[in-house]
């Protein structure tokens, strides 16, 4: 086994390559209800980062079958976190390999007692992860970012200590999503002997370890494994189309009672079929907070199921509502909806990539202040925490994937499109049924005008849209002109990102308006799909002032999108669906000559304090909401 990835050799893209394991099973959020109980793992771990040569000590010396402090010293380790901030080790910030984590616990004996199923759910763990329970491996992961899971009932032993180990491997390679290189240098006049090193091209901070909460829960033997909902309105009239799926029991001998219970709790609509179509009289839609007066409308689908004298309770939040494009507009239950927002990363001192509800709950109050109805999940997906507080507070959102920094031939290969369509299924199964997502995007920045681009994109948007055929797909596109783009032909809105009078021209703020209408006007024309400013920017390090403005200033920052505004206010007339500004906040990055303690084009500091752009920008949305009334 090789614990430290080379640079791959480059393989031949088979256009229409397709995931070689579809992916099984539901992915719902967990819940307790009357049949399910849940009991997190979060807290502190054991810790060891496996600095040996080739990473591979802990193979070698089998550290998941005894406990991890028999093999060595060990480190607390809080869970969710990034672990590199969480320590003053240099070395354990920058660390490049497999990262081992131990929790031992007691389940809790009422669990024996009901022939209940027991399953062990990671939402997230970054990158590879192989987990075993009391020694045994049980699962293996590739991807961050998404959830993952595996039936533990034989393995669970009660009254007595139980032990997870996870080995978890932040090495990117050309084929893993985001895209890295392993550098290896043998010069030992130069270096000292194994070195080497990860090198990526995205911008942000490559975060590590389990980021966010480790659960068991429990379910009967016979469960709701997913449910699937489409919905859609005609006049006054509500439609939800659901489809249920269930485990650990034949569908032919399940006895299913579907209730859609309104805000009040009361019963609207009821079906016994496992599949069907629930109409709702006076229906009441789902709308960004932007938009309507009772915005974020929640119906709640409660899904019973009997089998064999027990019965599983599963309630999904729906939203009705509809997404439409046209080739100038974007439709949210049949009016206009343009983008005004940011993008964001999950980022914050200390805990790096780590979820934080209170952090959660400022970004999204600080969102609804500044007046912003949206953002792309940049560039990868966010937390259930995250995406929950969407739907409920009516905030509209681009769903991406951590295709980022693919920018070079060999990142599309067979194995990295395999790959790709099975991060797509994931994100797809996890977030389908969420009112807020509109959209998804497959890519950040793709070196799109590779010729090899056209073919791997046109799989991966068709494999999208047949995982998902009732929303809009899109990516980044990263060519310098719409004629030169091999995939962005395949996408349903054409997004876009531009830095004038930054990365390019640097200081020459009268060339922004006049390049902007230039420059968006061009991809229209050329593909007759509404677009979107998916990013611009300008980098600022807050309590910077200079008259007149110069680069990096906060006057430079507001002259700067001033000047991007004023293009957007002429093209929203016709084709402009959105503007996204980068970024929320300032973040880590790493390091080099081009960033100083991370990227500063937040319009917020890490800390969230506002710099003068916030101010600017919260007085533009909320003209925007009160012109265009969204």
């Amino acid at each position: 086994m090789t614990f430290v990835y080379s640079i791959l050799p480059l393989l031949i893209l088979t256009v229409g390559a397709e995931a070689k394991d579809e992916i099984k099973g539901g992915m719902l959020s967990l819940q307790d209800s009357e049949s399910r109980e849940v009991r997190s793992l979060d807290g502190v771990w054991a810790f060891r980062a496996d600095d040996s040569p080739g990473r591979s000590a802990g193979f070698d010396g089998q550290w998941w079958s005894r406990p991890l402090r028999e093999s060595g010293p060990v480190i607390d380790m809080p869970v969710p976190s990034s672990y590199n901030d969480i320590t003053q080790d240099r070395s354990l910030r920058d660390f490049v390999g497999w990262a081992w984590y131990e929790k031992e616990f007691y389940p809790p004996r009422s669990w024996s007692k009901n022939g209940q199923r027991m399953v062990l759910r990671f939402e997230s763990a970054h990158y590879e992860t192989i987990v075993w329970f009391n020694s045994q491996e049980v699962v293996r992961h590739s991807g961050g970012h998404l959830p993952f899971e595996v039936e533990v009932t034989s393995l669970l032993h009660f009254g007595q200590l139980n032990r997870i180990t996870v080995a978890v491997n932040n090495t990117l390679t050309p084929n893993t999503l985001p895209p890295g290189t392993i550098t290896h240098y043998d010069d030992l006049t130069m270096y000292p002997p194994n070195y080497f090193e990860q090198e990526y091209s995205f911008d942000f901070f490559n975060y590590a370890g389990i980021q966010r909460s480790v659960k068991l829960y429990t379910t009967p033997k016979g469960y709701v494994d997913d449910i699937d909902v489409v919905t859609n309105f005609t006049g006054t009239t509500g439609h939800v189309i659901f489809n249920i799926t269930v485990g650990g029991a034949p569908s032919s001998k399940v006895v299913a009672v579907v209730d859609l219970l309104d805000r009040a709790g009361l019963v609207v609509a009821s079906s016994t079929k496992m599949n069907g179509l629930l109409v709702v009289s006076e229906a009441n839609l789902w709308w960004p907070y932007t938009m309507h007066n009772d915005s974020a409308y929640l119906y709640t689908l409660k899904v019973s199921v009997s089998f064999e004298g027990t019965t599983d309770v599963y309630r999904l939040p729906v939203g009705i509502r509809t997404v439409r494009v046209t080739n100038k507009q974007f439709l949210i239950n049949n009016q206009p909806f343009y983008f005004h927002g940011v993008n964001k990363h999950e980022d914050a001192d200390i805990r790096g990539k780590g979820v934080d509800y209170p952090l959660i709950l400022k970004d999204i109050n600080l969102l609804k202040w500044l007046g912003a109805n949206a953002f792309r999940t940049s560039h990868y997906p966010y937390s259930e925490e995250i995406m929950d507080l969407c739907d409920r507070h009516g905030i509209v959102v681009i769903d991406e994937c951590p295709a980022v920094g693919m920018r070079s031939a060999n990142n599309f290969v067979n194995a990295t499109l395999v790959h790709h369509q099975q991060v797509m299924a994931e994100l797809v199964r996890r977030d389908k049924n969420r009112p807020s997502v509109v959209m998804w995007s497959v890519a950040n920045e793709p070196a799109s005008s590779l010729a090899v681009a056209g073919p791997y994109f046109e799989s991966v948007i068709s494999y999208t849209r047949k995982l998902d055929p009732h929303r809009p797909v899109t990516f980044v596109a990263n060519s310098p002109t719409p004629e030169s783009d091999r995939a962005a032909k395949f996408v349903d809105v054409v997004c876009l990102n531009s830095y004038i009078s930054w990365y390019h021209h640097p200081g020459h703020l009268e060339l922004v308006t006049l390049q902007v209408n230039h420059f968006l006007s061009s991809w229209h024309a050329y593909y007759n799909k509404p677009v979107i400013q998916t990013e611009y920017g300008a980098g600022t390090i807050a309590g910077f002032h200079m008259s007149p403005a110069v680069m990096f200033t906060e006057e430079y920052q507001v002259e700067m999108m001033g000047n991007y505004h004023t293009s957007f206010d002429k093209l929203r007339q016709d084709f402009l669906v959105g503007e996204l500004v980068w970024n929320f906040a300032d973040f880590n990055t790493k390091q080099g000559t081009t960033r100083v303690v991370g990227n500063k084009k937040g319009v917020f500091t890490r800390q969230r304090q506002p710099k003068m752009e916030a101010h600017v920008l919260k007085e533009r949305y909320l003209e925007l909401i009160k012109t265009l009334g969204c």
